[in-house]
C-alpha cells in the first residue's frame, strides 16, 4: 500500500505539472482518520485546502456505498465557497482485493477561461447575428464575389437551378439586384448563363422586381 501511495503522488505531481497552477490534484486516504483524509495535495490554493484537511462528500459517499456500486466520476462541474467554478474528476483507486483505498481528485479552476469565453462572446455578438447565420466570406476579386452572391441567391431559394420555376428565379435575381451584383462588369452574362435564361428575360425579371418594390 505504501508503494501505491508513492505512485499516486508521482501521478498527482505529473498531472499538476502538465496543466499548471490552476489544476489542483488531491489524494484522499480512506484507510486512516477520515477527519484528516487528505494526505497529499498539489496547488491547494484552488480550493484553499492543505494536507491534513478533513474529508469530503465524495469520500463519505465512497465509504458509505458498496465498492461494487461505485464508479469514477469524470469531468463534472463543482464550485468553491468563494465562487470559483471547477471542472472536477474523482478516480477511485482499489487494492488487489477490489477495496477502495484512495481517491484521486482533480479540480481545474475554470474561472480565467470562463472570463475569456465571456469576453469573446461579448466581442463577437451583433444585433443582427442569428444562430444559423453564416459570416460573410471575404474574397480577393469581383469574380469570386459574384460567384458567392450567386451561391447565396440559390441558397435563399432553397433548390437547384434545374428545379427552379419563374418565381424562384425572380426571387434569386431580386436578391442579386438588391446586393448590387449587376454593378459588376459582365455580371448579366454570367447570371443569365447560370440561371439558364436570356439576357432579355434577366432584365425583365429585374424590372419586375423594381416595379414590385415601387408598389
Amino acid at each position: 500500500m505504501e508503494n501505491l501511495l508513492e505512485n499516486l503522488i508521482a501521478i498527482a505531481d505529473g498531472i499538476a505539472k502538465e496543466f499548471g497552477q490552476n489544476c489542483e490534484v488531491a489524494i484522499h486516504d480512506l484507510s486512516g482518520d477520515l477527519e484528516n483524509s487528505l494526505v497529499y495535495i498539489v496547488n491547494g490554493h484552488v480550493t484553499n485546502r492543505q494536507a491534513g484537511s478533513g474529508t469530503s462528500k465524495v469520500v463519505l459517499e465512497t465509504i458509505h456505498r458498496a465498492p461494487s456500486k461505485i464508479e469514477d466520476q469524470l469531468a463534472y462541474l463543482t464550485r468553491t465557497p468563494d465562487g470559483k467554478t471547477l471542472k472536477s474528476s474523482t478516480i477511485h483507486i482499489r487494492d488487489e482485493e477490489g477495496k477502495i483505498r484512495y481517491i484521486l481528485s482533480i479540480n481545474y479552476d475554470l474561472s480565467e477561461l470562463l472570463a475569456v469565453d465571456k469576453a469573446i462572446k461579448n466581442f463577437t455578438a451583433a444585433e443582427t447575428l442569428k444562430q444559423d447565420a453564416q459570416p460573410d466570406q471575404i474574397v480577393n476579386n469581383v469574380s469570386d464575389l459574384l460567384e458567392n452572391l450567386i451561391k447565396q441567391s440559390v441558397e435563399l431559394v432553397g433548390k437547384p437551378v434545374a428545379f427552379m420555376g419563374k418565381e424562384d428565379k425572380m426571387k434569386a435575381i431580386q436578391f442579386l439586384n438588391d446586393a448590387g451584383a449587376f454593378l459588376i462588369t459582365k455580371s448579366g452574362d454570367r447570371v443569365s448563363k447560370y440561371f439558364e435564361i436570356s439576357k432579355f428575360t434577366l432584365y425583365s425579371y429585374i424590372n419586375e422586381a423594381k416595379d414590385d418594390n415601387n408598389l
